[in-house]
């Protein structure tokens, strides 16, 4: 590698904006980016979770008519359930924003949020509204459309309820009024500060047939989007089930679709389309003042482009950004021109896009490729961060390389880029800030996250992510472009991988177990890891508890490089044997700065390594309980953590493979545990089920938790029948009647009252079970407000010598959030008197 530079040394900060590495070059990328400088219009499509957006009409609408397309999704979707991992609430959130992003690159449209946390299951719009802070919601999203600025607002779901879920339905409520909020003046008027209002032309509803809800009409407004794209070489229906399919933590893997595909609409608000999505709406250049002559020079470029030597453009496109990057205090022609407050805003707004988009596409046809790299991941928070800038220009348009960040290249003016040969700058930048996600930076509540600067709602990730500045002189116009800060490796397997940059604590802190269980004054030991991201000592410490000894109270370590990885122990006891519960948190001290967070990774090849630092924190359990049995066999489904949450009361946990299912005596389990989801994701249970009914015949105790109704792999999943369906109890408060009170699992080897069903989180309940045989005893009602009791959410037959055992009960939240009745009934469950 030759270097035209020498090695520059010197410490900037970060500056506070967003960018992506090197988009790509392919002749189809800039021919569909050429006729996208053509279109000025926008479209924002709005629903509540990740999975509900239509990704076949975002990819229509960026990549077929070019409009700039937004998915404003209120939540991060943290609590739906994981099919690929255990992931579950803000870590499930974090995994499924990035899907979401994966799914944007697929289909070409851009990704937004809002504050609002998804707690579970609704089902109305009233139950959503009431954990989620409307006022504030509304704001996030009146705050992306004034910023966005869309000519059409689309929603997912109606106001009517037929979307199923409380969230979508108030999903449609908020855009509504956002439609018309976004445009007073008197609503949120802090936030013109910085922005303008902005009026949607109209407001429509993408109707849909789901199942057997049919929404659509004939006489509804319709598109065909089943086209073909000759420079994608796809259909909008593959493109869509590419995208689609990034939802992976959802089982959302689709079919591409080829042919025909027509999409609904009816108008909520704003002017009825008749022959147009954007009737209406110009979407040419000449919607903004003295526009008309960028379409004449637009067309003649795309008329003289030239696939084989796309940098013959480069003149003419730096000429039209000569005349494009301009505001209206630079456009010395405007200067006479006395515009409306709409038609100053729509010139800075469509300017400020279309030169970004020119940037690029100029950068794209000079064949200029550019990134910046750290040499490790992960560094301390005021670390010193080398940089390695790598530049080359694959054509012969003169370029001249100015500076990157604050560093001037050898003192001199310019530096002209040699042909096709890779340069290296080498430079350090500061490590300002920890990488923490933006919405995760303070505690926040069951229904929204606490965001500490408003200016960063709406973005997907963290936009004062580390990131430098090239400047370079392109026929004889200073262009400047910014690329995110990575870490970039080769992987034997995977080739070129590109991760995140992480900016740690000095030292971080993970208790071992998120929650401890005491049912003695027995003490337990409490393993706390630590790593070190710098040379440093320092000490580690339990902050004492009100009730519990803590011993020692604390230890001191020394000489720890940076990447060391170490543990230590503390021994925890209980001062009384009373039921109580608390929150044990490890602080360390490094270099005179203390600090209580821990280190989180979540790994997935379908998404970057997502690294934040939770609260070093564990939750102390003391109750009364008893334990029966004590050896039990786990069977995997999609997920979950119930195997570690009875290892901390005491029980042997193995995990049962295939082979020791179908050919080992199962006699020696107390009790055999079937995860969640086990029957939508294992299909080779469908050859073990007759060994486990056989288990139960002969005197064992088989517990199964629940699975979606969908995609079961065996047609009866116990000895009698039953059928899963689709209800739930949503309200984690929802009162439970003992139905059955001598029933052995509500008795044996403790005894459960309403007590046990005090203090759980999110819901009771999911995909309960009806059309219950009468070998079965129901032992539990429960339902939410408003509705009639449901006794499916606990099933216990006897069959043979053994005991059959179906619960829809959320056991697999509950346990690993330390909920002592939860504790005490599944332990019941696992504890067959006989």
């Amino acid at each position: 590698m030759k270097r035209f530079l020498p090695s520059l040394i010197l410490t900037i900060l970060c500056h506070v904006a967003f960018a992506q590495t090197a988009p790509p070059m392919d002749i189809g990328t800039i021919q569909q980016n050429l006729k996208k400088i053509n279109v000025l219009g926008s479209v924002l499509y709005i629903a509540a979770h990740p999975d509900d957006e239509n990704t076949r009409l975002l990819a229509y609408l960026a990549q077929e008519k070019h409009y700039r397309t937004g998915y404003l999704s209120l939540t991060r979707g943290d609590g739906g359930q994981n099919l690929i991992g255990t992931e579950q609430g803000e870590l499930l959130g974090l995994t499924r924003t990035q899907e979401l992003l994966a799914a944007r690159r697929i289909d070409g449209a851009e990704q937004f949020f809002s504050r609002v946390n998804d707690f579970g299951f609704s089902k109305t719009p009233e139950e959503t509204l009431k954990f989620w802070d409307k006022d504030k919601v509304l704001g996030d999203m009146v705050w992306v459309i004034r910023k966005f600025r869309p000519d059409v607002m689309i929603c997912r779901f109606p106001t009517t309820g037929e979307g199923g879920h409380g969230n979508h339905t108030a999903s449609a409520i908020l855009a509504q009024e956002a439609f018309s909020a976004a445009a007073d003046p008197n609503k949120y008027p802090e936030q013109l500060k910085h922005l303008q209002v902005w009026q949607a032309k109209r407001l429509l509803w993408n109707t849909f047939n789901f199942g057997t809800t049919n929404t659509t009409a004939p006489d509804q407004f319709k598109i065909n989007v089943g086209a073909f794209n000759p420079l994608l070489g796809k259909s909008y229906g593959e493109i869509a089930a590419e995208s689609r399919s990034s939802h992976k933590t959802q089982g959302f893997g689709s079919a591409k679709q080829r042919g025909d595909a027509f999409e609904y609409f009816k108008t909520i608000l704003g002017d009825a389309p008749k022959t147009d999505l954007m009737d209406g709406v110009n979407t040419t250049w000449s919607r903004v003042p003295r526009g008309e002559a960028s379409t004449s020079e637009i067309n003649a470029i795309s008329k003289n482009f030239n696939s084989d030597a796309p940098q013959a453009s480069v003149p003419a496109l730096v000429a039209l950004l000569d005349k494009v990057d301009l505001t209206i205090g630079t456009d010395k022609a405007l200067q006479t021109v006395r515009l409306t407050a709409t038609a100053a805003a729509d010139y800075e707004y469509w300017h400020r896009q279309k030169t970004a988009e020119l940037k690029d596409l100029i950068a794209q046809c000079a064949g200029l490729w550019f990134e910046a790299y750290t040499a490790d991941q992960f560094y301390a928070l005021g670390d010193s961060v080398t940089v390695r800038a790598q530049l080359i220009k694959q054509s012969n348009i003169p370029v001249a390389f100015n500076k990157v960040s604050a560093v001037v290249t050898a003192n001199a003016p310019s530096a002209e880029l040699p042909e096709n040969e890779l340069q290296t700058v080498t430079f350090k930048i500061k490590a300002e800030k920890i990488t923490q996600p933006y919405w995760m930076e303070s505690p926040h509540g069951i229904g929204s996250y606490k965001i500490n600067d408003d200016m960063k709602v709406g973005n997907p990730e963290n936009p004062d992510a580390p990131e430098v500045t090239y400047t370079f002189t392109i026929n004889g116009k200073q262009i400047s472009y910014l690329r995110k800060v990575v870490f970039k490796y080769t992987d034997p397997a995977r080739g070129e991988v590109y991760q995140p940059l992480v900016i740690a604590p000095a030292v971080t802190a993970d208790i071992q177990n998120k929650a401890y269980i005491f049912n003695s004054l027995q003490p337990q030991t409490v393993q706390v890891k630590l790593k070190s991201f710098i040379n440093t000592n320092g000490s580690i410490s339990l902050k004492p508890v009100d009730g519990w000894k803590i011993s020692p109270a604390k230890i001191e370590f020394s000489g720890k490089k940076k990447g060391d990885e170490w543990s230590v122990t503390f021994s925890v006891t209980p001062a009384s044997g009373k039921t109580s519960t608390a929150v044990l948190e490890a602080v360390t001290t490094a270099n005179g700065q203390q600090n209580a967070l821990g280190l989180h990774s979540i790994r997935y090849q379908h998404i970057p390594t997502i690294t934040f630092f939770p609260p070093a924190q564990a939750k102390l359990v003391n109750l009364d309980i008893k334990t029966g049995g004590k050896k039990i066999g786990y069977i995997a489904g999609a997920g979950d953590l119930v195997p570690e949450a009875l290892e901390q009361v005491g029980y042997e946990v193995h995990q049962l493979s295939e082979n020791e299912v179908l050919n080992t005596n199962l006699a020696s389990y107390d009790a055999i545990v079937v995860g969640v989801r086990a029957y939508n994701v294992n299909e080779r249970l469908a050859v073990e089920q007759p060994r486990l009914l056989d288990y139960v015949k002969n005197g064992g105790n088989l517990v199964v938790q629940y699975n979606n109704n969908n995609g079961l792999v065996a047609q009866q999943l116990g000895p009698y029948p039953f059928r899963v369906v689709n209800e739930r109890v949503t309200n984690e408060d929802a009162p439970v009647t003992i139905f059955d009170n001598t029933n052995p699992v509500l008795n044996y080897p403790n005894k459960i009252t309403a007590d046990d069903f005090k203090g759980w989180v999110q819901e009771r309940s999911v995909y309960m079970v009806n059309n219950i045989d009468p070998m079965y005893k129901a032992p539990l009602k429960m339902n939410d407000p408003g509705q009639a009791p449901q006794n499916g959410a606990l099933i216990v037959a006897n069959y043979g010598k053994g005991r059959y055992i179906y619960t829809s009960l959320v056991f697999f939240r509950e346990l690993p959030a330390g909920v002592p009745g939860a504790f005490r009934l599944f332990i019941n469950l696992l504890s067959n008197p006989k």
